[in-house]
């Protein structure tokens, strides 16, 4: 078993992550990476401040799926989704093929939450590079790309990074939210206060206590919102930023324990021997952890046990960044 590959489930920060910390630490073990996308690497955090980095999708990407698979030594199978875990005889099935490993890494991500509305095929949500894209393309075809209006559904860390962003850059934004204020699941009710006042001040708006029922199509391709209370928004784009799903569907079908996350123990270890998981689709012991230090740390340590020395994860105090330039906040995770 010890001569199959380290296979690696997913291209994003955490897949990428866990590649280049295995290479860093062995130059011959064989590296597997299976990615149903390109595998092109990018930095998350920064789709949701593009417009104040003044990056443009394009520039968004640092390096190609090809590229980062010769820099790591790395065998890529880009395009490719994986069906099924074999967890009992090691293999991957990956559409006809089955694919063996010695140890898997699933490192899958979160879907973003799906609004069941009427319409709901007109709302963007971003969650990796792609959906970015296709965004601001979105934003391209409006009648005054340089004056958009957006409708942005959940006032949390994405939606309010957004808003600033977006506002920041001439646009209109409304928030829509069916709470009572900005952030608050994260942040205290003084610092929702000002980061709203200072929003505010910006330009965006915010209709608090109320949910979109529906979103239509107009005839010149914008579309009207319309919300819980009886009145209607007209918007250029709409934006779902109301959460994330992690990806456990997989796991759960090759029997793996999955709770609100993929269940991991303090190595990184599923309920599965020798698939482990990691990043947005991970339930660790202190619960699902959707950050980016979480997700650096886990495989630093996860890298060593991979390659035979048993490192415990272990997570420091881990300050969030919100990336809110009109009321910059760093939070405890």
């Amino acid at each position: 078993m010890s001569e199959r590959p380290i296979v690696i489930a997913g291209s994003g920060l955490a897949g990428w992550t866990v590649a280049r910390e295995l290479r860093a630490l062995s130059s011959d073990r064989p590296i597997t990476l299976v990615t149903a996308n390109s595998g092109d690497f990018y930095s998350k955090p920064m789709l949701s401040n593009a417009f104040a980095q003044g990056k443009s999708p394009a520039n968004l990407l640092q390096a190609t799926g090809a590229a980062q698979a010769a820099k790591y030594d790395v065998t890529l199978m880009a395009n490719t989704t994986v069906t099924s875990i074999e967890a009992a005889q090691h293999t991957l099935q990956v559409g006809s093929t089955q694919l063996p490993y010695g140890d898997l890494v699933l490192a899958l991500g979160a879907a973003p939450v799906r609004l069941s509305l009427p319409g709901a095929a007109f709302i963007c949500s971003v969650n990796d590079w792609w959906d970015y894209a296709a965004f601001r393309d979105r934003m391209s075809r409006a009648p005054n790309p340089a004056a958009v209006r957006a409708v942005i559904l959940g006032a949390g860390l994405i939606g309010c990074e957004f808003a600033n962003d977006l506002a920041g850059a001439g646009h209109s934004v409304t928030l829509v939210d069916p709470g009572e204020r900005t952030l608050n699941r994260l942040i205290n009710e003084g610092d929702s206060v000002r980061l709203q006042t200072a929003l505010h001040e910006l330009g965006v708006n915010f209709r608090f206590g109320k949910t979109a029922r529906a979103v239509n199509e107009a005839l010149d391709g914008s579309y009207t919102v319309d919300l819980s209370d009886g009145t209607t928004l007209a918007a250029d784009v709409v934006l779902s930023a109301v959460g994330l799903q992690p990806q456990t569907a997989l796991a759960s079908a090759a029997g793996i324990e999955v709770t609100q996350g993929i269940c991991v123990d303090n190595m990184g270890q599923t309920s599965a021997p020798g698939v482990w998981a990691l990043g947005d689709c991970a339930a660790y012991v202190r619960g699902v952890m959707p950050y980016v230090m979480p997700l650096m740390t886990a495989a630093k340590a996860m890298a060593k046990t991979l390659l035979g020395t048993p490192t415990p994860i272990v997570f420091p105090a881990m300050p969030v960044r919100i990336k809110t330039p009109a009321y910059p906040l760093t939070v405890q995770a």
